[in-house]
């Protein structure tokens, strides 16, 4: 049997009109670009489930402090670890049968420009869940993947985060989006 590798990509999303309204109630059009991106790599695996990445890897002592500087002392790794979790609960909370017993190797890298608004722990997570589906050959429909991938971040690990970010990448096009109360 030949070993599966899946490599799955989520791109940063702009706020081209009503950026931050999102939060508010409000109207956004925002979009995606392909000038920088995410990118998950997921193998089949035979002993376990591992994350291989470079997040603790350094050239220097001041190379680690820029990475400190730059990231705090958490890292990427952490949104794989929610999303993969949030992933399997979701399975779990409709009855969707996954062989949670697969084994794989994940890796992801991004050169999205952090603290800037471009969403790139979003894009981490979307790619992460992507590669997920693949792997465990389970469709989640756009209309709910969004809220999915929002709840990573909010309920697994505490990060604040607007409503528009994972609705432009999932459907990775421009997208007018109505927050209004009444349909929220």
């Amino acid at each position: 049997m030949r070993k599966r590798h899946i490599k799955t990509r989520s791109f940063p999303r702009v706020g081209l009109v009503g950026n931050p309204s999102d939060g508010y109630f409000g109207r956004t059009i925002a979009f995606t670009f392909k000038n920088f991106n995410s990118e998950i790599l997921l193998g089949e695996d035979s002993t376990r489930i591992s994350f291989v990445n470079r997040e603790s890897e350094f050239d220097s002592v001041e190379d680690l402090c820029d990475h400190i500087q730059l990231h705090g002392y958490y890292g990427g790794i952490r949104l794989l670890k929610a999303a993969i979790k949030r992933f399997r609960d979701h399975c779990r909370e409709n009855g969707i049968q996954v062989d949670l017993n697969k084994k794989f190797k994940i890796t992801y890298s991004s050169n999205i420009p952090q603290q800037v608004g471009l969403a790139g722990s979003s894009a981490i997570i979307t790619a992460t869940f992507r590669a997920l589906m693949d792997f465990y050959e389970v469709e989640i429909e756009n209309q709910i993947l969004p809220n999915l991938i929002r709840e990573v971040e909010t309920n697994e690990l505490k990060i604040p985060a607007g409503l528009q970010d994972r609705v432009v990448q999932v459907y990775d096009d421009l997208v007018f989006m109505d927050f209004d109360k009444k349909r929220m």
